[in-house]
């Protein structure tokens, strides 16, 4: 067993010859390496699964009741100080290193046909190996100096891949943004480490643990002073975790291509600040202010995100917002001390989360022929519909992520956000409302973002299509989707008459809808000649057998993954794994999973947590499927929405919240007011202050040596005549001012 672990160190390494290879092959031999292009899926996939191969040999070790093990050795010695480089294998390094390699092992199998297409198609796997070495890195390490030198490559590998396609100013900007934002985070993260190392003087994160523990029990060390140094290091995590404040450049990361969506935003480089939290748990429980900013952090983050989530038309950034939501659940139980329900949800989203969006990727995939490569078409929820028949399987497995993330169960988010909200009860009744309230909200938007991909029609068929179309003049109806805007009443019987022939169905809200051109059939089937001849596939088209074995795949996680936490171990049957696989040290709470008190109390809280869930679903359903048409056909949409002052109050709240949620908070409005244009008006101050002022008086003395060397240069012109004049010129000065200086009474210049 031992001998195994002994080379653990090997597991990060493994995804580097791909990426070594990929670089010296476009260096040295750039015409063959393209060629053989599609050829380096292969090697990236079997090295990431014989990494794969020892992450689970340790997990299944750790499962078994094995030791944590630590290698080290030492990497400087100066004097009194020590550094040393190592690796640390214990059962959060296990389940990190599962989720990294599992996930990385599909995402590439899926990239080799979603980038196939793609010109950067060899730098697009280079980059995403280094990215899996990278990580892999920061999950085995043993102290805080590994953790930032990984903590940064990851960065570096987010920078590269969230501005892969850098030729879009769109993606350049977000890839910039990305950095900038996390850069702040990172700064933190180093002057906190350096706080802990002046205060401990040991990098070390079991020296760290016992000393900082030690000194605060004994008061010897300023508690001010710790909690900051703890802060700082908590603010590193805000950052790469997409936390409330320094959450604004994660929705922006989607310009990113789908793949590396799935990976970094949602299984591993977000996860990277819960990795942090989480290995720091330790130092943090001895600072309760520390754990009460991290609970504060992380419901701020559960409820923000959600209500953003609400009214997003890119369903890559309403992910996104569902993904820094959900990890503001993991990071309020990690606040609560509730270890083993935040590691159980990091596990079940994660899984859950990436086939959500490789499923996006497939619906972006399959709209690609009808709108072009255009994210700002393809991405765009608003022009979907009615994809079910078109794509089935992707139809399936994204609705079956959806659920799991509403949180219905047997699906696997279930069991761990039900821990979460059961945890949160027992350390805040307030908080546990706002978490449980929140549920609602997830149900509901990620249950509308379904019902906009895949129920009704598909709606770009009724859009202007003047951008791919040499008919410039087209006009087509708009369509609201929260029943506001310029929709009128004209012809509606007839447009509602003839979709409900077809589908009856009409997910819309609203009863009004504008104008349609008289010529409108003429003009679609003109659409549909013009793309029939311009693309193989007239309609949306299922995605092929390599994008989708990933899909089935995370499906069976979906699945199934929730068992390993299941709250039943008796008899033969011994299905919570997770217990024994984390250190139970680390948790506050310890729930009997025999008793009958905490069954009872189980199926309580989730009894609330499914009723929140449907009801949100309901909700999403009246908005966006198909119980609109429903009553509106049998006459019940007047009793139920009848116009008058309560449905006047009840459309003002609604846009308002749209308006909230479209615009984001108006967070990144606030941070470019206050931040980018302040310190843009204060550069801009100092430039004029360098220009006029600094460079003004260089300028000036410069100047003034030449007018005064131009002067100077006609008095030695070797003529004694005009010395004698200039000699007497300033005698003459002289008297005077020495005249003067008697004139009006002023001291007498004597001679001595």
């Amino acid at each position: 067993m031992e001998y195994t672990y002994k080379y653990a160190w090997i597991i990060p390494l493994f995804p580097l010859p791909v990426t070594m290879s990929i670089g010296f092959g476009l260096l040295l031999i750039p015409t063959a390496t393209k060629d053989i292009r599609r050829m380096w899926a292969f090697p990236s996939v079997l090295l990431l699964s014989i990494a794969m191969w020892f992450s689970a040999n340790f997990a299944i070790q750790q499962i078994n009741g094995s030791l944590t093990y630590q290698c080290l050795w030492s990497w400087t010695i100066n004097n009194d100080f020590l550094l040393e480089f190592g690796y640390l294998i214990d059962p959060l390094t296990s389940i990190m290193s599962m989720l990294i390699t599992t996930v990385g092992i599909l995402v590439f199998i899926y990239s080799d046909n979603y980038m196939s297409h793609d010109q950067g198609y060899l730098r697009f796997f280079a980059h995403m190996s280094f990215f899996n070495a990278s990580m892999l890195g920061l999950v085995t390490s043993s102290n805080l100096v590994q953790i930032y030198i990984f903590w940064e490559l990851v960065g570096m590998c987010s920078y590269f891949l969230i501005g892969f396609w850098f030729t879009r100013p769109v993606a350049a900007s977000a890839c910039q943004k990305a950095f900038v934002t996390n850069r702040i985070g990172d700064f933190g993260l180093l002057l906190g480490t350096l706080g802990f190392y002046w205060i401990t003087g040991s990098f070390e994160f079991r020296d760290l643990f016992q000393i900082v523990n030690t000194l605060i029990h004994n008061n010897g060390v300023n508690s001010l002073f710790v909690t900051l140094c703890a802060f700082l290091l908590f603010v590193g995590a805000i950052a790469k975790s997409a936390q409330f404040p320094l959450h604004v450049w994660l929705p922006d990361a989607m310009e990113g291509p789908t793949p590396i969506s799935a990976l970094i935003h949602a299984a591993t480089m977000v996860a990277a600040g819960i990795f942090l939290v989480a290995r720091l748990l330790p130092l943090f429980i001895v600072i309760p202010y520390i754990m009460n900013i991290i609970c504060l952090v992380g419901i701020i983050t559960v409820l923000l995100g959600a209500t953003l989530a609400l009214a997003q038309r890119d369903i890559k950034r309403s992910l996104a917002y569902s993904t820094m939501s959900q990890l503001g659940y993991i990071m309020l139980a990690l606040g609560i001390g509730s270890y083993r329900a935040a590691l159980f949800h990091l596990i079940t989203h994660a899984y859950s989360k990436a086939l959500l969006f490789l499923g996006s990727g497939s619906i972006i995939h399959s709209m690609e022929p009808i709108v072009g490569y255009s994210p700002e078409k393809s991405h765009n929820m608003v022009l979907m519909g009615g994809l079910t028949k078109y794509v089935p399987i992707t139809k399936i497995t994204f609705f079956l992520g959806t659920l799991s993330l509403c949180g219905i169960p047997p699906l696997a988010c279930f069991w761990s956000k039900d821990e979460i909200l059961h945890d949160s009860w027992l350390y805040s009744p307030i908080f546990a409302l706002i978490a449980w309230f929140t549920a609602g909200f997830t149900a509901f938007y990620m249950f509308r973002m379904y019902l906009l991909t895949f129920d009704g029609y598909l709606r770009i068929y009724f859009q202007d299509y003047s951008s791919f179309s040499s008919t410039k003049n087209s006009s087509f109806y708009s369509i609201s989707l929260w029943g506001k805007g310029t929709l009128k009443e004209v012809n509606k019987n007839l447009l509602f008459s003839k979709m409900n022939k077809k589908q009856n169905r009409f997910w819309f809200f609203s009863k009004d809808l504008s104008k349609i051109d008289k010529n409108v059939k003429s003009k679609i089937r003109d659409f549909s000649t013009y793309f029939r001849n311009r693309y193989t596939y007239m309609y949306p088209h299922e995605s092929s057998n390599t994008m989708l074995f990933p899909l089935l795949v995370l499906v069976l996680f979906t699945l199934f993954i929730g068992s390993i936490g299941i709250p039943f171990n008796g008899g033969v049957i011994d299905l919570d794994l997770l217990s024994k696989w984390l250190t139970p040290s680390t948790t506050l709470f310890h729930p009997n999973f025999n008793s009958s008190e905490y069954w009872y109390e189980f199926l309580s809280n989730a009894f609330f947590s499914v009723s929140i869930a449907l009801f949100g679903l309901f909700i999403a359903s009246i908005f966006y499927g198909s119980i609109y048409s429903s009553f509106k056909n049998f006459g019940l949409m007047n009793l139920f929405f009848k116009r008058g002052p309560k449905i006047i109050i009840l459309e003002k709240i609604k846009g308002v919240i749209y308006n909230w949620s479209y615009n984001r908070g108006y967070i990144d409005v606030f941070y470019t007011g206050i931040f980018t244009m302040s310190i843009r008006g204060l550069a801009e101050l100092t430039q004029i202050f360098d220009k006029f002022i600094i460079d003004g008086i260089i300028n000036g003395i410069g100047v003034a040596s030449l007018f005064m060397g131009e002067g100077i240069k006609y008095m030695g012109g070797g003529r004694i005549s005009s010395y004698l004049f200039l000699y007497f010129s300033y005698i003459s000065i002289f008297l005077l001012i020495l005249i003067l200086f008697s004139s009006f009474g002023l001291p007498n210049f004597q001679l001595s």
